[in-house]
């Protein structure tokens, strides 16, 4: 299977744009070079009824956020909710670098959107994003009242190192036995950080996200080589994945990722929960946050919202 020539073309414009090793610049200038190097394909912002930063308490400080409504929602009506967490390997990505997305899923979905900026690596080191993560999944679900948000109708998601976030937050919530999700949504989601699944010898060069690059964010975020075997960190690592919330995962066919997206997916099912498992063809990792410039990308997007939206129904 070939790329199609809409992502050919962005990485193309990638490599014209001669970028910077991350691991051989300081880490405030890879992230700016990571946000700069999104402007060219991330969609154009869809108008919402409102996006607002707030602030959500967590076990190290406040945690920024943005609140999404969508355009034709009424500030008084009480919205199902979807809680996103972004990627960027725990070290890339802030509220951001994601505004188009969720804006697009909020409005589609027709759901109240909360993005939440979790404490990056290497400043913070595991487990730090996902005690964030799980701070701001509680927030939600206890005080949705003040956001305008039905916390019986929750759902939360995110794409690569966020979708592990939400698979490590699931499981967590599943054994300390406190509510769940309506829906777990895992856009191209790391679970294995041993980085040794087969679609790394086939995917790992050439198609933007690499091995090399994936080593660097495992060295960022873990604190040490062992802490890939622990579950928090390899959701596929997890004895037990039964008793989970219902879960819709998202893969390109050219992602190094997809391999390991696929066995989470494969075990999920045989413990009985309910999967959806799509996978696009000719695209790369990342290739929603390219909507403005990947077509498949667009279509993915409004999928994944539609999936969002009949999980929240009722």
């Amino acid at each position: 299977m070939e790329l199609d020539a809409q992502t050919q073309a962005v990485l193309d414009a990638l490599a014209a744009m001669k970028l910077q090793p991350p691991d051989q610049i300081p880490i405030e200038e890879a992230r700016t070079q990571f946000m700069r190097s999104r402007a060219q394909y991330v969609a154009a912002p869809e108008p919402v009824a409102s996006a607002q930063d707030i602030s959500i308490p967590g076990r190290a400080g406040a945690i920024p956020a943005r609140a999404y409504r969508p355009s034709g929602s009424s500030p008084g009506e009480r919205l199902p909710a979807f809680v996103f967490f972004h990627g960027g390997g725990w070290v890339f990505g802030n509220l951001d670098s994601h505004d188009s997305l969720c804006r697009s899923l909020c409005n589609a979905a027709r759901c109240a959107v909360v993005a939440v900026d979790y404490r990056l690596a290497p400043e913070h080191r595991f487990p730090a994003a996902l005690d964030d993560a799980l701070a701001a999944l509680r927030h939600v679900a206890q005080h949705g009242a003040s956001l305008g948000i039905d916390a019986a109708r929750l759902a939360a998601g995110g794409d690569s190192a966020g979708g592990n976030l939400v698979a490590v937050a699931a499981l967590t919530l599943r054994d300390q036995g406190e509510p769940g999700l309506n829906l777990q949504v895992l856009l191209y989601p790391v679970t294995d950080l041993s980085l040794e699944s087969p679609s790394y010898a086939t995917l790992g060069q050439g198609y933007m996200l690499t091995l090399d690059r994936m080593r660097f964010f495992r060295n960022q975020y873990l604190n040490r080589a062992s802490d890939a075997a622990d579950w928090r960190a390899s959701p596929l690592r997890a004895a037990d994945l039964s008793r989970l919330p219902p879960a819709l995962i998202v893969t390109a066919s050219h992602d190094p990722l997809i391999h390991e997206a696929k066995t989470y997916a494969d075990r999920l099912a045989a413990a009985g929960v309910h999967v959806t498992y799509r996978s696009y063809p000719g695209v790369v990792h990342g290739f929603m946050t390219m909507a403005g410039a990947v077509d498949t990308g667009r279509r993915a997007v409004e999928e994944t919202a539609a999936a969002i939206r009949t999980a929240l129904q009722g």
